[in-house]
């Protein structure tokens, strides 16, 4: 049984208590927070707590940390902890620049220790539904156009996210876990990159943005983030050339629409659309396509932890794999540049 101790304990790191104790083969032990509020809350759930990092650091019987501390601190905290032989869990995103991932990954495989990043969105029941309908062509047939949204109207939350040297802002706040469900579900190059970043609500960093993704097998994204929507927008609208599916939200509400090939095509009418009439934006008729619910696709790998474990165990090889994670911050390093500078970013991989 390897031994876990957790390293910030706000809420993400009580929550990973509870995950990973759905894992084999790994147990939290321990946890540390310079707040002594958290000390406390730590100690009611039964877990021995440290006074100092260094105090993690020099337990022998602990194999690994995680790491869930506001972003700016993962880099040093990840290298202190490698270097002290200790395998590592960081929470996302990982850094604030792939210039310090690369400098863990450096230490990592010099000390030989396992680096991860818990890049948790990959098990979403609604993202493996999308990864399936592209990877297996069945449903919708080949899809060549995809949205991916999460949009609320309570503004940046917490304290440090509001802040660019902490690395602030909604880009690495959730759009880290969209394009990591968007690059791991398509083995595509990327071409090019365009984005709008939102300051409405006055903070040095974005409140939201939307970024257009064109990857060179024709697959177009556009994957938006927003804290300023009152009335939301679907979390996936995917289109492909044998119909259209659509995802509401996380409760998996939605519908897939395509055409009926029992029937021969029946014309649409046209419609009054304002003072003029349309055939071209007509609904298509109700004979000729047809309507099935969203299906729950069940995961076809284990749990984080599960393979975290395995990993230390050499059983197995990460799900999340450190190239894969540099590729992402490279990615919104493109979203960056692309907004800041109102270009079009050919993205170099």
């Amino acid at each position: 049984m390897k031994h876990l101790v957790i390293v910030g304990f706000g809420g993400m790191g009580t929550y990973h208590v509870e995950l990973v104790g759905a894992a084999d083969g790994i147990t939290v032990t321990g946890a540390y927070d310079i707040s002594p509020d958290r000390m406390q809350v730590a100690t009611e759930k039964g877990l021995e707590t440290y006074q100092s990092f260094e105090a993690v650091l020099a337990d022998e019987k602990v194999d690994a940390i995680l790491i869930a501390t506001p972003n700016d601190s993962h880099k040093d905290l990840a290298i202190q902890a490698l270097e002290a032989g200790k395998n590592v869990v960081c929470e996302k995103p990982v850094t604030i620049t792939s210039a310090d991932l690369e400098a863990i990954l450096t230490v990592a495989k010099k000390e030989n220790r396992t680096f991860m990043v818990h890049q948790n969105r990959r098990w979403d029941a609604d993202f493996l539904i999308v990864r399936d309908m592209l990877q297996k062509e069945a449903k919708i047939g080949n899809v060549f156009h995809i949205e991916s949204r999460v949009q609320g109207a309570n503004g940046i939350p917490g304290d440090w996210r509001h802040l660019k040297a902490q690395g602030g802002g909604m880009v690495l706040d959730w759009g880290v876990h969209l394009l990591d469900q968007l690059l791991f579900m398509t083995d595509s190059r990327i071409k090019t990159v365009s984005a709008n970043l939102s300051y409405i609500l006055g903070d040095e960093v974005d409140d939201g943005f939307t970024s257009i993704i064109q990857f060179e097998n024709g697959l177009t994204a556009l994957i938006e983030v927003g804290t300023t929507n009152y009335v939301k927008l679907p979390r996936w609208y995917v289109k492909g050339t044998e119909g259209t599916a659509v995802i509401a939200d996380w409760d998996l509400s939605g519908e897939i629409v395509g055409p009926n090939r029992d029937v021969a095509k029946v014309e649409p009418k046209p419609i009054q659309a304002g003072q003029g009439l349309t055939k071209t934006m007509a609904p298509p008729s109700e004979e000729s396509t047809t309507r099935s619910p969203i299906e729950k696709v069940e995961p076809d790998m284990p749990g984080f932890y599960d393979n975290f474990a395995a990993v230390l165990n050499g059983e197995a090889e990460p799900i999340v794999k450190n190239e894969e994670v540099h590729r992402v911050l490279r990615l919104i390093e493109a979203i960056f540049e692309a907004g800041e500078q109102q270009k079009v970013v050919h993205f170099q991989e």
